[in-house]
């Protein structure tokens, strides 16, 4: 069997899993769109090699920045460690909040079709003469529903959904199924976890300061250093474009900070929409709820799911 726990940025999410995946005997697959990407670990919330407690995780740190993934890659990474987990006799516990692969987590996604780089090209020349919110307008009139739900103006993101629009006359977020009826495979658990609107912000802005705390401007610095850019796909992304613009001497600290809260909350904000149309998610109100409470009540489903 497969459990899933998903939920909107800074809601708890990991520790909740590492508590799950020790009582489970479980390995976990992170479902996120920026953790996987390499040395961006302070400002994705990635979970240290000391916090993971020596749970085998997948989809951390393994992909430049200079790459550009999608949820596609991510789908075909996920079915490979799914398989080897399963095979081992270990529970695949997935774990994240990306919309777009919380999604193809539990069903696959529809045939997509691959690149057209002569569309790419094209697409990448109008960001250069025109702004990538002029790509932005567009989408948002060819497919409102896929340009709502990313985290920002994501240059990447815009292009893909663009060039497939432009192939097939279809809406990239066409191409998955309806959100309201996906079935749930036999095998899956899904569990939701949830906060107070205003207590989930608040977790954010703490989060957001915890991070510099931690040393997330030096992160970038070192990230820059290295000669990454806004123009890798991985960098461009909320908290990494803000840093990324205050030490550009573009913006203050302060707007810097103020930018990426604010970012940050819309984000979470987008999340909760997308995941609110699906019936079939097992909530737990994680201000109700106590961290053991929620486990044992996870433990008890799976029992009883395992019965059956």
């Amino acid at each position: 069997m497969r459990i899933l726990l998903l939920g909107p940025t800074a809601v708890g999410k990991t520790t909740l899993s590492l508590e799950l995946a020790q009582e489970l005997d479980a390995e976990i697959i992170s479902v996120d769109s920026r953790q996987c990407y390499k040395y961006m670990n302070i400002g994705t919330a990635t979970p240290t090699e000391g916090e993971r407690g020596g749970i085998p995780h997948y989809n951390l740190s393994i992909i430049d920045p200079a790459t550009k993934d999608n949820v596609m890659n991510y789908y075909e990474r996920a079915q490979q460690w799914e398989h080897d987990i399963l095979s081992r006799g270990k529970t695949p516990l997935y774990v994240g909040g990306s919309t777009l692969h919380v999604q193809c987590s539990i069903q696959p996604l529809d045939d997509v079709p691959e690149a057209n780089e002569e569309n790419i090209a094209e697409l990448e020349a109008r960001i250069e003469n025109e702004g990538i919110k002029s790509l932005y307008d567009q989408l948002q009139e060819v497919d409102r529903e896929y340009a709502q739900q990313m985290d920002g103006m994501n240059t990447q993101r815009i292009v893909r959904a663009l060039d497939v629009w432009m192939q097939t006359g279809r809406p990239f977020s066409s191409f998955h199924s309806d959100d309201d009826t996906i079935p749930v495979p036999d095998d899956m658990l899904v569990f939701g976890l949830k906060r107070d609107r205003q207590k989930l912000y608040d977790r954010i802005n703490r989060r957001v300061d915890q991070m510099f705390e931690q040393g997330f401007l030096d992160e970038v610095r070192s990230i820059l250093d290295m000669g990454y850019s806004l123009d890798d796909p991985g960098l461009n992304t909320v908290g990494y474009k803000e840093a990324i613009r205050y030490l550009h001497d573009e913006i203050s600290r302060e707007q810097m900070i103020k930018d990426m809260k604010t970012q940050t909350r819309r984000y979470a904000k987008r999340q909760l929409s997308w995941f609110r149309r699906w019936d079939f998610i097992d909530w737990i109100d994680l201000d109700q709820t106590e961290n053991t409470q929620a486990r044992n009540y996870i433990l008890q489903q799976q029992i009883q799911f395992t019965r059956q």
